[in-house]
């Protein structure tokens, strides 16, 4: 059993820390993220844009009766500015972080943080393991058939390549026939992509080879040594990655789609995630999120409770 220290806020637990202070690291944890920086580096943003927030009585009363203490299960790995680790290699950092704790300060209660491999996390929902997930999880139709989210972010699919590549844009999934795609394994890019191989053997062409991967560094690597051709992935990573990776280019916005918090079917913890995030977006916390990690293109204006796909 890990030992576990309750704070008023967060729980801290012996593999797990959420950055809770202002400051700076450098080097890495023995190797680099998804991006290929180093973790801790001064490429990874650490202000503290959160610990001011305090509690709203009106979205914590939304909560189910005797709510005080969840627990979040957190996909690490993550390019940033998805969620990775500081130089100490323990203490999580990253865009979901930051909001997790934003919103776990707004509704006054105690978090258990537990890593998980992405794919793992919404099968687990269900049975009552986590209380939710937050780890860019996209909003899409068949996700919502068994999983309730609250959005907190707009941001979808894309597509990188090396700079010598002969890609310029993606606007359809034909232009990948024959290619040899990385992606991470149980996402909702793997998904697009293996549903619709077929439109390559239906235009009498090659079909293109999906690549999965549970390490994003693997992705990365891959590309960078001509295993892959292609990367799909999330807009906000790949363009952070291109920034800080030489010999890479972003292509193009393949398909934007709301991300959100993710819940097992019918929960009753939706209305207060909802409440505690437009109370961020009113109060300015939300916007210093943003401009914290650069996406400031993925905001939006309101939380919703389990919206429609967002179509093409």
């Amino acid at each position: 059993m890990r030992s576990r220290l309750l704070l008023p806020f967060v729980v801290i637990t012996s593999a797990t820390l959420f950055l809770t202070a202002c400051g700076s690291g450098s080097g890495g944890p023995g190797g680099t993220d998804a991006s290929g920086v180093a973790a801790g580096s001064d490429d990874v943003p650490t202000t503290d844009v959160v610990s001011a927030e305090k509690k709203d009585e009106a979205a914590a009363k939304l909560l189910p009766a005797g709510t005080t203490h969840l627990t979040v299960a957190i996909s690490v790995g993550g390019t940033p500015p998805g969620t990775t680790y500081l130089s100490d290699g323990k203490t999580l950092t990253g865009q979901d972080v930051d909001f997790t704790k934003a919103v776990a300060r707004v509704l006054g209660i105690k978090l258990t943080v537990e890593q998980a491999s992405f794919e793992a996390i919404l099968p687990a929902l269900d049975s009552g393991k986590y209380d939710f997930g937050a780890s860019n999880f996209g909003v899409t139709d068949e996700r919502r058939k068994t999983i309730d989210f609250v959005t907190y972010i707009n941001d979808g699919q894309g597509f990188a390549t090396r700079k010598d590549s002969k890609l310029t844009k993606i606007t359809d999934l034909k232009q990948l026939c024959g290619l040899s795609v990385a992606t991470g394994a149980g996402t909702t890019f793997e998904a697009t992509l293996e549903e619709n191989k077929h439109v390559c053997t239906d235009a009498g062409k090659k079909p293109y080879e999906v690549q999965t991967y549970a390490d994003p560094s693997a992705i990365w690597s891959s590309v960078q040594q001509g295993r892959s051709d292609i990367v799909m992935s999330t807009i906000n990573g790949l363009r952070y990655a291109v920034a800080h990776q030489p010999g890479l280019k972003f292509l193009d916005e393949y398909h934007r789609l709301d991300v959100g918090f993710a819940f097992k079917k019918g929960t009753g913890l939706a209305p207060a995630f909802r409440a505690a995030v437009n109370k961020l977006l009113s109060d300015g916390t939300y916007d210093k999120i943003l401009k914290k990690w650069g996406t400031t293109g993925s905001a939006i204006t309101k939380s919703q409770i389990s919206p429609p796909e967002l179509k093409s």
